[in-house]
């Protein structure tokens, strides 16, 4: 007889293991299929090691500029395989906190690929293949699909793991690009640009939109890429990569530049970060007559996907593609569950993607939340904007990271905070301030009459606020 449960959710990744345990928390029999390792991608191979690589090529950073702090430090050098053993560490424990949870929270973890198995007796079903090839089935009221994605790599250049790597490979590599080429100038690729850069690569970005960073407000992407400019990396807008040759040390890569000529360079490394594809093949999901379009899961705001008793949440379904996204709409569909089982004291939201907040952890920091000034005009309001720079802020100064500004946009008639975007040091720790302030659905009147703390960063943010309405303080 199949193992039966009120909820099973098939991946655990910050999508997955969430909504598991805010089910149990709600008195529901759950259980995680997993076919690689609890925590997902996220916590084994994205956000946490990618960020424990960064903090190293920023300490990294700051010892090669020490006199820059009154500071004197010699004989700095990077010990690469200690720099990937950390980050890998940081992944392990990660990935134990997350067995914890599961063992605290009663929930059954059942390791294999999974896949939808129909639906008979008011029972989900999902047949669970393990690393031998052996199968058993288990069956819930509902299941969650919460199966992620992966790396989209290029037709013409399949990622070796040895020249051409996806995220996954740049994680772990056995030595620093001496010449490094980054496809695509999203939050991965910057990233990557920006750690290997400072741990000494000559990083070349190309990117086929005629900016970077493209889905950030036009002005953060023009500052960014001074920044990035003058650090030293190069950089291609407008540009495409029409096929990469491997040679026995390295790649040669055709660059069609943004005049229409084409380039032959040579790299030793390149990192293809292109976008990615969902984890929906082959589970079952269009017998199952669930709605997809471009391989992603079509869903409700609550995650329903309109097949009775089959729900879906994170990089599977539209995005934007980010962990705390999957982890909020792992606790609505929980909820939502829970309450179509009858438990009337839980109240799920709806998902708001304007209240998604995005970060990018490069050097510097971005982070934004609702309508970039541009997308605010184009949907007919009329605007007020603020903006600050860190080279105003004592604290910044003090830090020795003036460089940057904070950027906010109100509608002019009614004080609606629209959006906010922001670019330098720790702006990826400031940005939740903002988002709290749009989830109260707070205006300007309130920002600017809030206390912030001084010295801090923070100030910048107030200051911002006043900028819009030709109030501000310090510059």
């Amino acid at each position: 007889m199949a193992d039966s449960y009120d909820v099973v959710v098939l991946g655990s990744g910050p999508g997955g293991y969430v909504a598991a345990i805010r089910a149990s928390q709600l008195g529901l029999k759950t259980a995680i299929v997993e076919r690689e390792l609890l925590g997902g991608v996220c916590l084994n191979w994205g956000c946490i090691p990618t960020k424990a690589l960064l903090r190293s090529a920023v300490i990294f950073h700051y010892m090669q500029n020490a006199k820059d702090y009154g500071l004197a430090a010699t004989g700095i050098e990077a010990d690469l395989a200690a720099v990937v053993k950390r980050s890998r560490g940081v992944a392990s424990q990660l990935n134990k906190g997350v067995t914890h949870l599961m063992k605290k929270n009663g929930i059954a973890v059942h390791f294999g690929s999974g896949s939808l198995a129909g639906r008979s007796g008011g029972m989900g079903k999902l047949s669970v293949t393990d690393q031998d090839g052996k199968q058993h089935e288990i069956a819930a009221k509902h299941i969650i699909v919460a199966t992620g994605a992966r790396a989209r790599e290029l037709p013409f250049a399949p990622a070796d793991g040895e020249r051409i790597w996806t995220y996954r490979h740049a994680m772990t590599p056995r030595e620093i690009p001496s010449q490094l080429l980054v496809i695509g100038s999203g939050a991965i690729g910057i990233e990557f640009a920006s750690f290997f850069n400072d741990m000494g690569s000559k990083v070349t970005i190309v990117e086929m939109l005629d900016r970077i960073v493209p889905v950030e407000d036009e002005e953060i992407s023009a500052f960014l890429q001074k920044s990035l400019t003058r650090q030293g990396i190069s950089i291609q807008t407008g540009a495409s990569v029409e096929s990469i040759d491997k040679r026995e040390k390295g790649v040669v890569a055709r660059i069609k530049g943004n005049d229409g000529k084409t380039v032959e360079t040579r790299f030793s490394h390149v990192i293809s970060a292109v976008g990615i594809v969902p984890n929906t093949e082959d589970i079952g999901l269009a017998e199952a007559g669930v709605k997809m379009e471009r391989g992603f899961i079509q869903i409700d705001p609550m995650g329903r996907t309109g097949v009775d008793g089959l729900w879906a949440i994170g990089d599977c379904t539209p995005g934007p593609w980010l962990a705390h996204k999957a982890s909020h709409e792992g606790v609505t569909a929980a909820e939502a569950i829970a309450r179509d089982l009858g438990n009337t004291d839980v109240h799920p939201h709806p998902l708001d993607r304007n209240m998604i907040p995005g970060c990018t952890y490069c050097h510097p920091q971005i982070a934004s939340v609702g309508l970039t000034e541009a997308k605010a005009r184009s949907a007919g309001h009329t605007v007020r904007v603020g903006n600050f720079p860190f080279m105003g802020n004592g604290k910044a100064i003090a830090l020795g990271e003036a460089e940057g500004f904070i950027k906010t946009v109100f509608d002019a008639t009614t004080g609606e905070l629209l959006g906010a975007h922001m670019i330098g040091a720790e702006v990826t720790e400031l940005i939740q301030g903002y988002v709290v302030g749009k989830t109260l659905e707070t205006t300007e009147a309130e920002l600017m009459q809030s206390i912030f703390p001084h010295p801090t960063l923070s100030e910048m943010m107030h200051e911002s606020v006043l900028s819009a309405y030709d109030k501000a303080l310090h510059i």
